[in-house]
């Protein structure tokens, strides 16, 4: 084999997206074989715009039964990443599976142990840990040369969104749909690479403000108290309605502090480990000596190109993915602790009571609305 033949499920924002890297040459050792769609107009556009050889079914699970390719790339709504996963594996297909992993850490559990029972690769869309900065800020942290994390603080709040995007689809923004809102679309993202880089936290406290920007049921602006194994403490705050939005990860450790934005990376050094400095000086108003420079990467930030890259790259020559799939379920640990914590109004530690979690997620999802969605679909190129 010197191509994978891949078949994509889901044609809207993101499928669609990964289709026309793919058509336009950016994967080499890929190409597309099947698509699938439960949108009759994607469906019709899949046949207006693809080449004839594409094959093109209704539904997911008639694509994985059909042979038509080796590995599957899933970009569905959230409820079915676990399913069709696991029905692809079952037919002995590799799968990359956009983000989230699922909604619930339950399902994704189940999902895991059937990946691990197979030969198969699989990924998870995690993009973002291809850019040059979260690299190296996961090189430098994780080695220890910068010490013990003592502060988290991340402000992200330029994933801006209008109503028409949440108006762009039925299942967008609902709780039997989607599973949640800005913790579930935008912020695996940022789940991922907050517990990637800085571990996972063992409490959280959170408050999640549904509908507070939007004519929608889930959660549009959030809040999170981050506590540590170690002590360190974190606060995460999100939205989609800050415009101009921020985006300001800063980590404090005992030798400094590392500040990205605004596509920099900023090391502020200290002289000597802040810990022995405030045991040893002999002045009150003492601070040790700081230098800062801008930290030096490879430049490099293929996002989700990168990611199908590595992707074919491990099932043609076993090469490493950016993300190993059964990944997926941290970053959705940590959102699922928030959304619990919010609900029950209360701490909670990780880990935490999963069927407290999915009855809790049932009551929300027995209440959810239906909605008709516009089905417009957005370039999503320049939105990450």
């Amino acid at each position: 084999m010197d191509k994978v033949r891949l078949g994509i499920i889901g044609i809207g924002n993101m499928g669609s997206g990964h289709l026309k890297n793919i058509l336009e040459g950016k994967v080499p050792e890929m190409e597309v074989t099947a698509v699938a769609d439960r949108q009759e107009s994607r469906r019709t556009w899949a046949k207006e715009n693809l080449p004839e050889a594409v094959v093109i079914f209704e539904e997911g699970t008639d694509l994985i039964a059909a042979g038509v390719c080796d590995g599957v790339l899933i970009a569905v709504p959230h409820y079915q990443h676990p399913e069709l996963t696991i029905d692809a594996m079952n037919h002995g297909l590799h799968v990359m599976c956009e983000k989230p992993a699922g909604v619930y850490t339950k399902q994704v559990r189940e999902m895991n142990d059937a990946a691990k029972k197979c030969d198969r690769v699989f990924g998870m869309m995690f993009n973002q840990r291809t850019n040059c900065i979260y690299r190296k800020m996961h090189e430098l942290v994780t080695s220890g040369e910068l010490g013990a994390i003592k502060r988290v603080n991340w402000i992200v709040t330029d994933w801006y969104r209008t109503q028409s995007y949440y108006d762009s689809g039925s299942w967008r923004a609902t709780w039997d749909g989607e599973g949640g809102g800005v913790l579930l679309n935008q912020c695996p993202h940022n789940m991922d690479l907050i517990q990637w880089i800085c571990g996972m936290p063992s409490k959280v406290q959170a408050f999640c403000h549904n509908g507070k920007w939007h004519d929608i049921e889930v959660e549009d602006d959030v809040t999170a108290y981050l506590e540590y194994p170690n002590g360190a403490t974190g606060v995460f705050v999100t939205t989609t309605a800050d415009a101009p939005g921020t985006n300001r990860f800063e980590i404090t450790l005992e030798m400094g502090k590392l500040v990205c934005e605004n596509g920099k990376l900023m090391l502020h050094k200290l002289s000597e480990n802040e810990r022995a400095f405030c045991k040893t000086a002999k002045g009150g108003f003492d601070t040790p000596e700081c230098t800062v420079t801008e930290v030096e990467t490879d430049g490099e930030n293929e996002q989700h190109v990168g990611v199908l890259k590595a992707f074919a790259g491990r099932i043609l020559n076993g090469t490493p993915l950016v993300a190993e799939g059964l990944e997926g379920i941290n970053g959705l640990t940590l959102s699922n602790a928030m959304h619990l914590s919010s609900w029950l109004k209360r701490e909670v530690e990780i880990p935490f009571d999963e069927d407290l979690f999915l009855e809790e997620l049932n009551k929300r999802r027995r209440e959810s609305r239906k909605k008709e969605g516009s089905g417009v679909v957005f370039d999503t190129e320049g939105s990450y």
